[in-house]
């Protein structure tokens, strides 16, 4: 790396506010397409066709772009202030993940790798593309393989100097940087994040049927929950953390450095929520990632959690939905009366 020492780039990222960053080879992970491969076979990818529509790219980043010799992965914290699961006591309200309680992650992490991206072209030349979240890029294999941390039993990153709570950036770059030694795993015996997951959504230790994990199905699953599953959802109205939240590496989690990840949401009342309208939605949740699952399935999700919340003066509020427009929704109002019968 001409006239750029990778000490150098390192200090960069930290300066931008990333917490690690770490250097693979686009090939640095050649069993990742099997495993994908695997994945999808046994149908555990559920509603979520865009990753057998990019199998080919998402299996192999350097087939996404051949010209391509490194790449960077950085690791950008949003560690909460407090216990995310402590509002699972309070059935009255809705619990939403931690990484959706303040601004956007994409474009937060997108402005800050556009950024450091720029100067490592300034620096040494080159060409860069940025990914996060957004594209056929599998990104927690590749954040092991350059040494970040990981992938714990629950399938997510984890570190020995970061816990848990950490969002994903990628820097694709034509320059040959000094790749860093791969991490293993450190999760010995615990089963933490496997015990505690309410709908049983790992089959064995570091695999995941999306199917049934809650954040799948209240982000990602369109039309009617499973009765069986619905039940076991809480009051999680957009996705879950409990298997994040209980893992014993969280004791070296960073904090988070950017105020945008500081919570605007909070622990919203039920009520409240199943009376938005689509308007009404958008307006509440501008900036935040929760908007993009749209109005319908949100009250959907809503819903379920009226439904398990034992709450009886919340029946009246399910009531008023069950001839909604949106088959879900209905579906879901007339289940929650049922519940609080």
């Amino acid at each position: 790396m001409k006239g750029l020492s990778k000490e150098q780039l390192v200090a960069r990222a930290l300066e931008e506010g990333f917490v690690k960053l770490g250097v693979c080879r686009p090939g640095a992970v050649p069993e990742a397409a099997g495993r994908l491969r695997a994945f999808l076979a046994e149908r555990r990818h559920g509603q979520m066709g865009w990753m057998e529509e990019r199998e080919n790219w998402r299996g192999s980043a350097a087939a996404l772009w051949p010209e391509a010799r490194s790449v960077i992965m950085l690791a950008e914290a949003y560690t909460p202030e407090s216990d995310p699961m402590a509002g699972l006591s309070q059935p009255e309200r809705g619990v939403i993940s931690c990484y959706a309680q303040g601004k956007d992650y994409h474009d937060l992490v997108k402005r800050r790798l556009k950024r450091l991206g720029r100067w490592l072209i300034d620096q040494a030349g080159g060409e860069i593309k940025v990914f996060v979240d957004t594209a056929p890029v599998m990104e927690k294999p590749l954040a092991q393989a350059a040494g970040l941390g990981w992938q714990g039993k629950h399938t997510n990153l984890l570190g020995r100097d970061l816990g848990s709570w950490v969002f994903l950036g990628a820097i694709f770059t034509t320059l040959e940087l000094d790749p860093d030694l791969p991490e293993i795993s450190h999760c010995g015996t615990c089963t933490a994040c496997l015990d505690i997951c309410p709908t049983r959504a790992f089959p064995a230790p570091y695999q995941l049927d999306a199917r049934r994990c809650i954040s799948y199905l209240t982000i990602e699953h369109k039309g009617p929950v499973d009765e069986e599953l619905r039940g076991l959802m809480g009051n999680r109205i957009y996705g879950c953390d409990d298997c994040l939240a209980v893992c014993p590496w969280n004791k070296f989690a960073v904090a988070a450095a950017d105020i945008g990840y500081q919570p605007k949401v909070g622990l919203p009342e039920l009520a409240e929520l199943a009376a938005l309208d689509d308007a009404g939605f958008r307006a509440r949740f501008a900036g935040s990632p929760i908007k993009r699952i749209g109005r319908d399935q949100f009250v959907r999700n809503v819903l379920y959690a009226i439904g398990n919340s034992g709450v009886p003066t919340l029946r009246s509020v399910a009531e008023r939905l069950t001839d909604d427009p949106d088959p879900a929704v209905s579906d879901a109002a007339r289940w929650a009366v049922a519940r609080l019968g």
